[in-house]
């Protein structure tokens, strides 16, 4: 990340909107590229170093969801999701697949600039962690943390988005202790995802799909009732 101009892409395709806020977090600090919708926002993702990605869901063609889905599955920037007040069926669907926050429209400039601050921190604070470690294994699986990849038995990529491999880490960091939804929440998200943890379910669920050899009877990811989830494999640090 440019350590003196974050680089911010802002997408929504209204004009009355983008333009006002571009200007607005260029006169806070930030370098912005702008993009009406999703097909100018991939194109400016190839060609430009993005920080993080600040994305309309609701646009014509491609909408925002979509977006960050790809984003996601392959470990784009950081995207935080400008929302109307009536979309909050997709502002938990946005967090599931892979957004860091949201903010709801009309908002204000100065709390979007605190939650994007929020979210370059944890990245960062992220890349400190992994310097220390490059990788975690467990059962012959390898979470590399640097590249945000987790690798089979058999050597296999298998794909993640950011917050499945957010969530799994916590978890294997942790391993053996019982961790409820809200320090979940705190370990991933930083609380910004708000009353969302329905998402922390559903998303132990696609990663028991990922990983488990059984995902109904799970041996690596463990409920436990009326507690949360433990991580209960032996984990390795290489």
């Amino acid at each position: 990340m440019n350590k003196t101009r974050p680089h911010v892409l802002l997408v929504d395709d209204e004009v009355s909107i983008r333009d006002p806020l571009a200007r607005y977090l260029e006169r806070q600090g930030y370098r912005v590229t702008e993009a009406a919708n999703s097909a100018a926002a991939r194109e400016a993702i190839g060609g430009f170093d993005i920080d993080i990605i600040l994305l309309d869901i609701m646009m014509p063609g491609e909408d925002g969801l979509s977006l960050t889905r790809y984003l996601a599955e392959h470990g784009g920037p950081p995207v935080i999701l400008l929302t109307a007040k009536t979309e909050e069926t997709d502002r938990v669907v946005g967090l599931e697949i892979g957004a860091e926050d949201y903010v709801v429209k009309p908002f204000s400039p100065r709390e979007l600039v605190a939650r994007i601050k929020v979210v370059l921190r944890r990245g960062e604070g992220n890349g400190k962690h992994k310097e220390n470690s490059d990788a975690m294994g467990f059962a012959g699986w390898t979470l590399r943390l640097a590249e945000q990849e987790l690798i089979d038995p058999e050597g296999t990529l298998v794909p993640l988005s950011s917050g499945e491999f957010r969530l799994l880490e916590a978890l294997i960091e942790r391993a053996g202790q019982v961790l409820n939804r809200d320090q979940l929440l705190d370990l991933t998200r930083g609380r910004i995802a708000g009353p969302f943890d329905r998402a922390i379910d559903n998303q132990i669920s696609r990663l028991r799909r990922k990983i488990e050899p059984d995902a109904k009877n799970p041996t690596f990811i463990k409920t436990i009732w009326g507690g949360g989830y433990r991580f209960s494999a032996d984990v390795e640090r290489r």
